[in-house]
């Protein structure tokens, strides 16, 4: 078994947005609530957020930060004092790897956009940008601020800010979206050229407003149409799928969400934010924070955080849910050497069950390795339930 802990990453959640779009069911408020003077509260949570990190500090076990991923909310609300100021006090308390990623998600909003130039420069080397869809009545449906210029403005600004990793995001299987339409949105998301698409189908989440009103979302097989004919126009022009809504050109894979598929470490700092840390005696725990910001604000970090141990027989479906979002080979080794555990018989009769069914690859295996199958993509759901204890 291994005796090397898993790459640590780091997440920071900034929890304020202009608007809570419909859709949404991250941990994200509305900003003018919170506002005093017009203004956020910002000296207090970046207090907070380095407060948490300290509390955190001991999991880090002397590892380099991999990557970082500035999340929300959105986070290019904030000022770029304050992102010269939190990143100052990053480098500061962490050591950082070389050639470290670091992600922010930014809105495509005509005020954010004149910030990029600052965060570039507080040592924020990629960028993702929520642009979702470039046609007005459905970004008026998904509750967007921006509009169609303004998103294909923001990328042009990016690149003018010195960012030369970008990420678009952009949702298919909208409101009364045809196939054609979201054809469109995507062949104009490749015309401007990011080096990373994170294209994702809309789905119904409980707590949001689309959950209490429903809106007509398109029928199963236009949804298969799009997905097939997306899929094949993303990889014509070198945007390949690595994950089930990922995809990249060549060495552009999102470094951040490759730790978390792969089962490696995260520290999550902020309100609401998420962890998973392992322990040098084996044992692995899942830590999330305080989900509302005044009660992030208003309490000391040990009483924020809450630790949930994942226990051993849990273990290979967590790992798996992970490892089989990415649609690469790996060894199956890689069990033990992220879980601290030798891989367990009920492992290796849930991957001969897929086997069998045609959801893993049969050579593959021959090697003591793991290759999800195209059958298997699509059947995600169904191949991961075997590995239920």
């Amino acid at each position: 078994m291994s005796t090397q802990l898993p790459p640590l990453s780091l997440y920071i959640h900034l929890p304020w947005c202009v608007r809570k779009c419909p859709y949404c069911d991250f941990n994200s408020h509305q900003a003018d609530r919170f506002e005093a003077n017009g203004k956020l509260p910002e000296d207090a949570y970046l207090a907070q957020l380095l407060a948490d990190l300290d509390a955190d500090l001991p999991y880090v076990a002397g590892r380099p930060i991999q990557t970082a991923f500035i999340g929300g909310g959105t986070p290019s609300l904030m000022s770029e004092d304050f992102y010269y100021r939190l990143m100052d006090a990053l480098r500061g308390k962490l050591t950082w790897a070389d050639n470290a990623e670091i992600t922010m998600e930014a809105n495509p909003g005509t005020f954010e956009q004149e910030k990029f130039r600052h965060f570039r420069q507080a040592g924020i080397n990629r960028l993702s940008i929520g642009i979702q869809s470039f046609q007005p009545n459905l970004l008026k449906t998904l509750g967007r601020i921006h509009n169609r210029e303004e998103a294909i403005h923001a990328v042009d600004k990016s690149r003018a800010a010195g960012f030369d990793n970008i990420n678009l995001d952009l949702m298919h299987g909208l409101p009364d979206q045809s196939l054609e339409m979201a054809l469109e949105d995507l062949s104009l998301a490749i015309e401007l050229n990011p080096e990373h698409l994170s294209w994702y189908q809309l789905t119904i989440e409980p707590n949001t407003e689309f959950y209490r009103r429903p809106p007509k979302l398109p029928e199963d097989n236009t949804l298969w149409g799009i997905q097939d004919a997306g899929q094949e126009l993303l990889n014509k022009h070198g945007y390949a799928q690595y994950e089930v809504s990922a995809n990249s050109k060549e060495h552009h894979r999102a470094a951040h969400n490759l730790n978390y598929w792969r089962f490696g470490d995260y520290i999550g700092i902020g309100a609401g934010a998420h962890g998973k840390i392992t322990l040098v005696n084996g044992q692995i725990f899942r830590t999330r924070k305080t989900r509302h910001p005044n009660h992030y604000l208003n309490n000391l970090p040990e009483a924020l955080v809450i630790k949930e141990a994942i226990e051993q027989e849990d273990l290979p479906l967590e790992f798996m849910m992970n490892r089989l979002r990415l649609f690469e080979t790996f060894d199956l080794k890689d069990y033990e050497r992220f879980t601290y555990q030798n891989v367990p018989d009920a492992l290796i009769k849930a991957c001969e069950i897929a086997i069998k069914q045609g959801f893993l690859d049969a050579d593959e295996w021959k090697k003591q390795s793991i290759k999800t199958t195209e059958k298997g993509k699509l059947f995600l759901n169904e191949l991961l339930e075997l590995f239920l204890p």
